[in-house]
């Protein structure tokens, strides 16, 4: 049989690939997509659970982020919050290298926090906060009232099932290791909301940055959404994937923190520890660039229609079009694989009712595809499979998805992507490079805009940088403050 090829998305640690056919398409072809079993606690103590699921988290998120001035400035705010818990175990925090916006606690005293969260803080005392909170879901044992009987792994597709609007998709992703993690309940986040506050308030912290950075997370969601091409009230994949918002949550957490003394908000040690940390996507993931995706790396670049939406993960390349239509791409080292249509019907869809099988070449590379149809619960969905040989050892795959019987209307769409998927020269991945936050000081004569001009010229600019900076929309800047820009 032809070996199955593993991850090279990330060529430093690469690991093993899920067959679509045995995983993705078994979600597809049978009549009905499979359910969660009842919740079931894990078992081992805590500690043990945590320690277990640690790796998954850092392999699924691209790793722990390689700053030891950032990871030690984080594990000492961590540790302040948690010696005012009556907690005796050891914690373990964690800077995610990853852009998407969360943070997230497994039991036994880990947790994690994302780079891309830490960037939308205005001062130490919005990272104590978030770091407090999940210390609270550890402390009232939320992890362990919540697990299922699948891995804590699924986070992040959780949060691809919302992106894509169909938790099939997140399955199809292959996205969050072997299962699916539930959210919080609205009860567990007031109780982690009140823990957290409570432990800002103990370590001497100001305890009204919970409903500060809650309300700037709030406008990072609606800028998500503009950007994706939806309405503002909606949001991308974000913290509140896992972490359910009610209207009235900012206000809950600001009246907690009025019942308490103002606490210190130090903004120069967070500036300090934040300049120069990448923002947006890691070298080591590949960049999206508007409606491109390009990897210097593996040397490989691909577009994507007018109307879809890239989201890039540690793994996989998903992408979002208009009416129900998606993109998966991923693949990397398949030692042995030679043509791509017998790669495609005697490995990757094995046994699927493969139809159409055509091969063709794509710039140059071997390349073959198939159709296929499966059903799950929202329906029926037909499936264009494309592989491609990059070279004698390397193979990349395309899964398109469209609703059932509606292949024709995305099926231009499919093929235009799959044709664009092109090797680049070296001086086009000399051209990428990472974007990374920069920390300067207002001078007199500054202005939103002087500032907006040094960022990458991208629709709603304007609107990061006040929202990375806490500025509410027309507010003037002061001098003699620090701001973050993003350059690159």
């Amino acid at each position: 049989m032809t070996p199955e090829p593993t991850t090279e998305r990330k060529p430093s640690s690469p690991s093993p690939l899920r067959r679509i056919a045995a995983a993705a398409l078994a979600v597809l072809l049978l009549t009905s997509a499979g359910t969660p079993a009842d919740a079931q606690i894990f078992g081992g103590s805590e500690e043990s659970i945590g320690a277990q699921e640690h790796p998954k988290i850092l392999a699924q998120y691209g790793g722990a982020y390689p700053d030891q001035r950032l990871q030690a400035y984080i594990t000492g705010i961590g540790n302040r919050l948690a010696a005012q818990t009556d907690r005796s175990g050891p914690w373990t925090f964690t800077v995610l290298d990853s852009d998407v916006v969360n943070a997230f606690a497994l039991p036994g005293g880990y947790v994690y926090i994302t780079r891309g969260l830490l960037a939308l803080a205005k001062d130490e005392a919005e990272v104590a906060s978030v770091l407090g909170h999940e210390i609270g879901h550890v402390i009232a044992h939320h992890g362990q009232e919540r697990q299922t009987n699948q891995t804590i792994a699924g986070l992040l597709a959780a949060g691809i099932g919302l992106v894509l609007g169909s938790p099939e998709l997140a399955q199809i992703a292959n996205i969050g290791g072997t299962a699916l993690l539930a959210r919080y309940s609205r009860g567990q986040e007031s109780e982690a909301d009140r823990l957290g506050i409570e432990y800002l308030h103990r370590a001497g912290y100001d305890p009204f940055a919970m409903a500060t950075f809650l309300e700037t997370m709030r406008r990072d969601t609606q800028y998500s959404g503009l950007r994706a091409g939806k309405g503002a009230a909606e949001g991308g994949f974000d913290f509140f994937a896992t972490h359910p918002q009610t209207a009235s949550r900012v206000d809950e957490a600001a009246a907690i923190a009025r019942e308490l003394p103002r606490g210190a908000r130090p903004v120069d040690p967070y500036m300090t520890a934040m300049d120069g940390v990448i923002y947006g996507d890691s070298p080591e993931n590949g960049f999206v660039r508007g409606r491109s995706f390009a990897h210097p790396q593996l040397g490989i670049a691909f577009d994507v229609p007018q109307g879809y939406s890239l989201l890039n993960g540690a793994q996989q390349v998903i992408a979002k079009g208009p009416n129900g239509g998606a993109i998966v791409f991923d693949g990397g080292k398949a030692p042995g694989a030679g043509d791509p249509a017998a790669y495609l019907t005697g490995s990757w869809a094995q046994g699927a009712p493969l139809r159409d099988l055509q091969s063709f070449t794509v710039n140059g590379m071997p390349a073959a595809t198939a159709l296929t149809q499966g059903k799950t619960d929202a329906g029926a969905v037909d499936v264009r499979l494309v592989a491609i040989r990059a070279d004698s050892g390397t193979l990349y795959r395309f899964t398109f998805l469209a609703p059932g019987g509606a292949l024709s209307r995305f099926d231009a769409d499919f093929r235009q992507t799959a044709t664009s998927f092109r090797r680049l020269t070296r001086q086009e991945a000399a051209s990428y490079q990472p974007r990374r936050i920069r920390v300067q000081t207002v001078r007199p004569g500054d202005s939103v805009e002087s500032f907006v001009r040094q960022m990458p010229r991208e629709p709603y600019a304007e609107e990061l940088f006040r929202i990375i900076n806490d500025l509410p929309p027309g507010t003037p800047i002061q001098p003699g403050r620090p701001v973050k820009i993003i350059t690159g």
